[in-house]
């Protein structure tokens, strides 16, 4: 309860703030003062790999969700029947250590606890999925070359400024009432730096389409996302709505308990959160978004691509010493 509370207070605090938090947060300023410095340096500081094949990485520069999921799954189905595509993220609040082969070519190596509720969503969504969770990216990208990956999407990848790659950044949906870094507000990263995107996605270039799978006249809609206040569209269709911490483990207890105390016909959930339930063998109503992504934003990405390609074979041809 205690940390559904501070959730909802977080959301507040960042998104719009009352006199007390403003005034919080400028208490924090030297704080954040302090954390600008360190990012700016890390970034400014940092020696740039360029790998054998092109990466594309889907980032924000705020806490929470901002859609990237959803992006990066719609990239990938553009991609992968041309190139053999790989997805690479932390795996975040998953149980296991080191890197781990989530799935690959379709292909599920692992269950949830080991893989996180992200890696495992894509997993279990995509055709032919090829996904490895590793905090070192790095060490990922290298496996899924040998694994034959001819492009590489790095979920959350912004901040991997030693990696060269194709940077997508997504802006929230909801601006941020204060414009500062961590913890006076929400940006992990400053806001400045959306001037360092390769691509900036308008409202256009990523076309959303959500249904509800097996929807039911009582719903009571139960999730563990950042920023829940982005699923607000649905709420007159359901009968209530328990927020969690993002990336909340569920037990079956505390689901039974909220279908009970609702008299739900169902739970509505994300996909996110349905790889964590789908065992307990409760009603579950599931919402589905579909994304693809427009012409424009696609021939960005083929654009980095063929460029990526055509400089690799100009390096090759050099290293043969058949131009001078």
């Amino acid at each position: 309860m205690f940390k559904r509370k501070f959730h909802a207070w977080l959301e507040r605090y960042f998104y719009q703030p009352s006199v007390f938090d403003i005034i919080v947060s400028a208490l924090l300023l030297p704080l954040s003062a302090i954390y600008y410095c360190i990012v700016w340096i890390k970034f400014k500081l940092s020696k740039v790999q360029k790998f054998p094949i092109p990466i594309i990485s889907i980032g924000n520069l705020v806490l929470g969700g901002s859609g990237k999921t959803p992006l990066t799954k719609a990239i990938f189905n553009e991609f992968n029947h041309e190139f053999k595509t790989f997805i690479i993220l932390r795996g975040y609040k998953r149980e296991s250590k080191g890197m781990q082969i989530v799935a690959l070519n379709g292909d599920i190596k692992c269950d949830v606890a080991t893989s996180g509720d992200e890696a495992m969503e894509y997993a279990t969504n995509l055709k032919n999925a090829n996904i490895i969770v590793s905090n070192d990216r790095k060490i990922a990208i290298n496996k899924a070359i040998n694994l034959g990956a001819k492009l590489v999407i790095l979920d959350d990848g912004f901040g991997k400024a030693n990696i060269f790659k194709f940077n997508i950044l997504l802006r929230p949906a909801k601006t941020p009432r204060l414009n500062f870094t961590i913890p006076s507000g929400v940006y992990r990263y400053p806001s400045s730096f959306y001037g360092l995107a390769d691509f900036i996605p308008s409202s256009s270039d990523i076309i959303k389409k959500t249904t509800i799978i097996n929807p039911q006249p009582k719903m009571v809609l139960m999730t563990a996302i950042a920023n829940p206040s982005r699923l607000e569209f649905i709420f007159d269709k359901c009968i209530g709505h328990e927020f969690f911490a993002d990336h909340h483990k569920f037990n079956k207890f505390e689901c039974e308990s909220i279908l009970k105390n609702y008299n739900a016909n169902s739970l509505l959930v994300t996909q996110k959160d349905y790889v964590k339930i789908k065992d307990f063998g409760l009603s579950v109503s599931i919402l589905d978004l579909k994304t693809t992504i427009s012409p424009n934003f696609a021939n960005k990405i083929k654009l980095f691509i063929k460029s990526y390609q055509n400089s690799d074979k100009i390096y090759q041809t050099n290293q043969e010493g058949k131009i001078c």
